[in-house]
């Protein structure tokens, strides 16, 4: 027999609501590639877009506490690859750089703006795998897929000089507060003379040239030449940093 009774009850919706503050735990989960560092080994995932060098870190997110406490929701962040900006570094791993920073200091209630030294060491990790478990307050958002179900991403680390970081940390309820968001607008293509309406209508958009994806700056390279590890296996993670999460 099965005793179905001490399941937890299928939930209506599992979306978290947009906009939701709540404490979330984060664990990397290994895709395979090597990193930088001797404790990233196997740890990035590259990216499932053909052609695409974007070397990422797959992270999965568990709320702590609260209303919503064991929901989950997954995130990626962008470690090399991709767009570059002026100086030939990587955008998305820029983008990636001040979440993390952020996290660190959500997770251990520092000031954006302290730069004491005692400060700037706690920022500092060995690799990336460093990051695996540290807890922070985090805003979450809901992000609208076409012809896919809404699924939930991290919008950002909400950091001690917030209002909402104080009353989390008190373990106290906060109302959802959803970002406001530009909608892309995409313009509908010029009628093709001489066609009749229904024929418009199926008509299908030239194919435009892609331009070449710029080279990743030189340490992503290096990361990208290891290879892959032929069956991920979980990353035997060393004794993490003694600040984090203590």
């Amino acid at each position: 027999m099965y005793d179905l009774n001490d399941t937890e009850p299928m939930r209506a919706s599992e979306i978290i609501p947009d906009g939701t503050f709540a404490k979330v735990t984060m664990t990397i989960r290994p895709g395979g590639m090597n990193g930088l560092s001797e404790i990233d080994h196997a740890l990035l995932k590259p990216s499932a877009s053909a052609g695409s060098d974007v070397l990422q870190l797959d992270c999965e997110f568990v709320v702590a506490e609260g209303p919503h406490a064991k929901r989950k929701f997954w995130h990626p962040f962008t470690i090399s690859g991709g767009k570059v900006d002026e100086n030939g570094v990587s955008a998305g791993w820029n983008i990636s750089k001040r979440m993390f920073r952020a996290m660190i200091d959500s997770a251990l209630g520092l000031d954006p703006k302290d730069m004491s030294d005692e400060a700037k060491g706690k920022r500092q990790l060995r690799g990336l795998a460093d990051l695996s478990g540290i807890t922070f307050v985090a805003k979450i958002m809901t992000e609208s897929s076409t012809g896919y179900a809404d699924k939930n991403r991290l919008d950002r680390p909400v950091l001690p000089n917030e209002k909402e970081w104080a009353l989390i940390m008190d373990g106290k309820d906060v109302p959802p507060s959803p970002t406001p968001r530009k909608k892309e607008h995409k313009a509908a293509p010029a009628p093709a003379a001489g066609q009749p309406a229904w024929q418009q209508l199926g008509a299908s958009a030239p194919t435009a040239s892609v331009a070449p994806t710029a080279a990743a700056p030189a340490w992503g390279q290096a990361a990208q030449q290891q290879p892959a590890a032929p069956v991920p296996q979980p990353v035997a993670k060393a004794a993490g940093p003694a600040w984090l999460n203590t």
